[in-house]
This record gives C-alpha cells, sequence and structure tokens, in this order.
C-alpha cells in the first residue's frame, strides 16, 4: 500500500519499494482525481536485499563500460569480488538478463550484450517510436510544475564546462536525466513500464558510450530545448516530431562511432 506523509507543503509519496518522490501539495489539491502512477521510478529501486545491491553495481559498470560489452561473466570471480553466494549472484544477473544487459546461454555462461549496429538499429528504431509518442503524451500530460522542472533542469545541463565547450552531454540516469523525465511525463503507465521498467538501461549503456562524448553535444542540448518547448506549446504533433527527429540523430552519432571503431580493430589486427 502507498504510504502518503504530509511535510508542510510537500508531500512524500512511496510506492511499493520504489524510491521518494515529492511534489508540491499546491499542484496535489488542483486535481480532481488523484494518481500517483507516472511518479514511480523503474530505473531506481531502492535497494534492500543484497541482491538488489549487486544488480546496481554491476548494473552502473556495464552501462558505463567498466565491464566491456561482449566480455565473458566469471561467475566464480564475481560472487568472490562482492563476497556473495553463487545464488545471490545469479539472481542479480537473472534481473541483469531481463533488462537485456546480459545473454545467458546453457552450457556456455553469461556474457555482456555486445554494442554492435544491428542492435542499435532494432534497438533506437523501437526507441523512435516508443519515445515519439511518450513525448506527445507529455505534451498533454505533463502538469506546469512538471514543465517548468525540466526547463530549469535544462538550464542547469547548459551550465557544465563539457557542453559549454561543445564536446559532451552526460546526464545522470533517473530524474538528472531529460528523457526519463520525459518518459516519465507522458503519465502512461504502459510506456513507463516498456522504455522505463524494459529498455532504459540498455539504451543508456549505448548514450554513455558511445553518445554523450560527442561533437554533437550542443546540438543534442539545443534540440532538447526544442523538444520542451513544443511540449510547454502543448503541441503533441511537433513535440513527437522533434523527439524522433532527436533520436534519429542520435542512432546515425553511434552507428558512425561503432563503424569506426570496428574499423580501427580491423586495421589493428591485421
Amino acid at each position: 500500500m502507498s504510504t502518503i506523509i504530509l511535510k508542510s507543503t510537500c508531500i512524500n509519496i512511496k510506492l511499493g519499494y520504489y524510491s521518494y518522490q515529492q511534489i508540491k501539495l499546491s499542484t496535489i489539491l488542483k486535481w480532481s482525481k488523484v494518481t500517483f502512477m507516472y511518479l514511480i521510478n523503474p530505473t531506481q529501486p531502492t535497494a534492500v536485499t543484497t541482491a538488489d545491491k549487486v544488480f546496481e553495481q554491476i548494473q552502473h559498470a556495464i552501462v558505463e563500460g567498466d565491464i566491456p560489452a561482449g566480455s565473458k561473466i566469471s561467475e566464480p570471480e564475481l560472487a568472490k569480488r562482492f563476497q556473495i553466494s553463487r545464488s545471490t549472484l545469479r539472481e542479480a544477473l537473472n534481473r541483469l538478463e531481463k533488462c537485456h544487459l546480459i545473454e545467458r546461454k546453457a552450457n556456455v555462461g553469461s556474457r555482456v550484450v555486445d554494442c554492435t549496429i544491428e542492435g542499435l538499429l532494432e534497438l533506437y528504431i523501437t526507441r523512435e517510436a516508443l519515445e515519439g509518442m511518450a513525448c506527445r503524451q507529455a505534451a498533454m500530460n505533463m502538469t506546469d510544475d512538471e514543465i517548468a522542472s525540466m526547463q530549469a533542469m535544462l538550464k542547469a545541463h547548459g551550465q557544465t564546462q563539457e557542453l559549454k565547450d561543445g564536446v559532451a552531454y552526460y546526464q545522470e540516469e533517473g530524474d538528472l536525466d531529460f528523457h526519463y523525465k520525459v518518459i516519465l511525463g507522458s503519465h502512461n503507465k504502459q510506456l513507463i513500464d516498456l522504455i522505463c521498467g524494459q529498455l532504459y538501461h540498455l539504451v543508456r549503456m549505448y548514450r554513455c558510450q558511445f553518445g554523450m562524448n560527442s561533437p554533437r553535444a550542443s546540438r543534442a542540448f539545443n534540440e532538447h530545448y526544442q523538444i520542451i518547448q513544443a511540449i510547454s506549446d502543448r503541441d503533441g504533433e511537433l513535440a513527437e516530431l522533434l523527439m524522433r527527429r532527436h533520436i534519429a540523430a542520435s542512432r546515425k552519432n553511434i552507428e558512425n562511432k561503432i563503424t569506426q571503431l570496428e574499423l580501427s580493430e580491423l586495421n589493428e589486427n591485421k
């Protein structure tokens, strides 16, 4: 059952094992029918068990590239590293498989998914359609406070030195991630579950390792501003179009980087 705690002008909301989120009480009072569905953060459940903590640590290491894409997972090595039992480790690996970050085959073992052009195309074509629709829904469903919060977040993004220099546009996971906030702003549980619950970390793996450090950083940031402006104008059609174009441009950028990396590796092996 949801727990609601009144604190001065804010309400803290805890849904199941998910993290606390805050919204203004004045916003709550404007609603004739309250729903907290869209405040759930599927990417950041509170770690409770040892398996939860290990899952988060390995997940972060894979997404950031500390555990390289395509590398074999050694269960004895990981169990020793985290000082956990093999059964606890397997529970964490099962969840990583559901996030599409590892692949497991009988009599072969576990391996981190590889970042390939084929995988990129399948993932980003799916992402373009789903996030485009989420953006259209966000233009209809986001509250004025949510839009103001996103505008403030983008302003903060714009103050980072890497972005000012036009070399990188790094966004932290979850509440500081523009795309995550747009998806949550759709207030559509199915889209949130599909994109944030199932695909988010695999998408983030491509973004972190190939997309964020890029000459496209400044352009991507400007595209974010155009998208939130369309959402603010309640123009769902334009918001969807801009998001789809934005993701398509990101896909092409990552595709070029992977191609260059593959060519470089081929030349080194000659």
